[in-house]
């Protein structure tokens, strides 16, 4: 498994790449438009008229998306306070942490099962769930329901970011295990789509590197296309944490992440 935090390139490079100030001030304004105008027509039906159950459910759906676009500003927003050295280590259960990106992510691709596993404190429940849709989650339920010290904003970004990978490229099935491992939180994601030619496990995590899937460039692997990946590594380089890259061509592709825990005495 290729070890990508040693790799010869630089992330202060990739994170100058990043532009910041572009990305927020471009999305803030209009994705506060977008929140306040469909809250309205939600809560103040007195004044735009009634609206159907079916109606409802897709503006609702509407507004949940309108803020994850706002969390990923705030994401954009956390690669920079990162890179100057600002943590925020507070202690929360590792179950709220995984549910809550897991209802993000999902509620993109997997509608049903979002809507399923939204209020779900049944680990059992949930896995199975999730297995009904191809997705394998592996975790002890010791660690589910455990308090951890780590920078969960952080952590929900590469979390989300890795998961919304594997569900873009996986044919039919993705595996997700977590544990700890002498005190680092260790998951990986795992998905069984065309995998990573070696030549290219270190340029994919290059801002808007695209593999060229043949000699069709109709048909491309975009896997590290924007900034999700170039997220990864630079979080995982402020927090001391590594990144393992385990794929060839045809094998899907398995990313491991380690992160140190923070003693909670």
């Amino acid at each position: 498994m290729d070890n990508i935090q040693k790799s010869e390139k630089s992330t202060g490079a990739r994170r100058e790449r990043i532009n910041l100030n572009f990305l927020i001030h471009e999305l803030k304004s209009p994705l506060a438009v977008i929140e306040t105008g469909i809250s309205s027509l939600l809560r103040r039906k007195e004044k735009f008229g009634p609206i159907t159950k079916a109606q409802e459910k897709v503006l609702r759906r509407v507004l949940r998306n309108a803020r994850v676009s706002q969390a990923r500003v705030s994401d954009t927003l956390e690669l920079g306070r990162s890179g100057e050295g600002a943590f925020r280590i507070t202690q929360c259960r590792l179950s709220n942490l995984m549910l809550q990106v897991l209802v993000e992510v999902l509620d993109l691709a997997e509608t049903n099962v979002s809507e399923k596993i939204k209020n779900c404190t049944d680990l059992t429940i949930l896995k199975k769930e999730l297995l009904e849709k191809g997705i394998s989650l592996f975790i002890d339920n010791s660690l589910w329901v455990r308090n951890v010290c780590l920078d969960a904003v952080k952590i929900k970004q590469i979390f989300r970011n890795l998961l919304t990978n594997a569900l873009k490229y996986r044919k039919s099935s993705m595996v997700i295990k977590v544990e700890e491992d002498k005190g680092f939180l260790s998951f990986s994601v795992e998905d069984d789509g065309k995998g990573i030619p070696q030549v290219f496990h270190e340029k994919i995590f290059e801002n808007y590197f695209q593999v060229e899937d043949g000699n069709d460039a109709r048909s491309r692997v975009v896997r590290g296309h924007g900034l999700g990946l170039t997220s990864v590594m630079v979080l995982l380089e402020d927090m001391n944490g590594e990144l393992f890259l385990e794929s060839d061509e045809g094998k899907g592709a398995r990313f491991l992440v380690k992160v140190p825990l923070v003693d909670q005495d």
